[in-house]
């Protein structure tokens, strides 16, 4: 069998060692039933109860009150970024978007179609290194909509925007934090997340969504982009990716084993600190995001000299320590070390960072 090494990929990325061993050993019988994960129907009792788990954990670990549906889509943030106005903004009206990296602009882009966008802050005049102090909403929003986590930039966000306007509803793409630290649902009126960097594998979007916001959605839309659809068909108004709901159910039971979310909180917090502490003292290497918005997702960092960046990824590859490579938007590095990333690894890529130095 290959040795494993150190992925720091933003995603698809690391996923836990005993979830990935037991869906292997479910891979040709789920338990005793003789059909593999990926055999079973989506209707047929061994999968309903798969599904069924993954939701109740999901609304366990999140604290996810009954008046909010859970839903297992497919089409990743991508999607949501259209979905979200189609379903919710009208011509006459306004969404305000916070736009703090690249995955906002392309839903701020997705939105205009539908009605009329108003850029309530932006953090693209220093290459979206921070996140903004201030928010400048329009009179009557339908809704906020943020990116909790910028996966390219380095940057995200303490606590959700303050101060909304009434009645406008809060909506957060939280694709590359999401359960990476507690939630407080009933500040949502709807969040989004590709599953594939704290929750599963590619190909599943996680939506929580209040139901009157379900019921309120434009029914004018083709059935399968409306949420009123999936969620009055419990996720399987058509067939969906039942192994990657399967890797989310594996993904939530590891969750609730390590402690929660205020666990992951707290493993996640001392992991970044012990590559943030190192960087900040480093006279080679330096973040790129601004203190007090740094992600403990996504740690951007560079030397200042493109050669040399290319040089040290080069050497971190050959030892084993794969998907340093920054963005082009940043260039530089990033390690991305998610929920079931190991702090082991955070240690061993500093280790390696010491050595590259010492070595100039």
């Amino acid at each position: 069998m290959t040795s494993r090494i150190w992925n720091f990929s933003a995603g698809p990325a690391v996923l836990p060692e005993s979830v990935l061993e037991e869906a292997k050993d479910n891979l040709l019988s789920l338990g005793s039933t003789g059909i593999g994960i990926c055999e079973h129907s989506h209707r047929g009792k061994p999968f309903m109860a798969v599904a069924a788990e993954a939701e109740a954990l999901c609304r366990e670990l999140a604290g996810i009150p009954d008046d909010y549906a859970v839903l297992f889509l497919q089409g990743g943030a991508s999607l949501q970024f259209s979905m979200v106005p189609m379903n919710f903004l009208t011509p006459d009206r306004t969404a305000d978007y916070l736009v703090t990296g690249m995955w906002s602009e392309k839903a701020v882009k997705e939105a205009k179609p539908w009605g009329k966008v108003h850029s309530a802050c932006s953090s693209k005049d220093q290459n979206f290194s921070y996140i903004p102090d201030v928010a400048t909403y329009s009179d009557s929003p339908v809704y906020v909509h943020f990116t909790s986590n910028n996966t390219i930039f380095g940057t995200q966000f303490r606590s959700e925007p303050q101060a909304l306007p009434k009645d406008a509803f809060l909506v957060c793409d939280a694709s590359s934090d999401i359960f990476s630290r507690p939630i407080d649902i009933r500040k949502y009126g709807l969040i989004y997340a590709g599953a594939q960097k704290n929750l599963g594998p590619s190909g599943v979007t996680l939506v929580i969504v209040r139901k009157d916001l379900v019921e309120a959605g434009n029914k004018s839309l083709a059935t399968m982009l409306q949420y009123r659809t999936h969620a009055e068909n419990e996720s399987m108004y058509n067939t969906p990716p039942t192994f990657g709901i399967y890797l989310m159910m594996l993904v939530f039971r590891w969750i609730r084993q390590q402690g929660g979310l205020a666990a992951m909180e707290q493993r996640n917090e001392a992991k970044a600190k012990v590559l943030y502490d190192y960087l900040d003292q480093s006279a080679v290497f330096r973040p790129t995001a601004r203190p007090d918005s740094r992600s403990r997702m996504n740690v951007t960092f560079v030397t200042g000299n493109e050669e040399r960046d290319n040089a040290f990824v080069k050497k971190a590859e050959a030892a084993g320590f794969s998907g340093l490579k920054g963005h082009r938007s940043v260039g530089g590095m990033r390690a991305s070390i998610y929920n079931a990333f190991p702090v082991e690894g955070v240690h061993a890529l500093v280790q390696f960072l010491k050595d590259f130095e010492a070595s100039l």
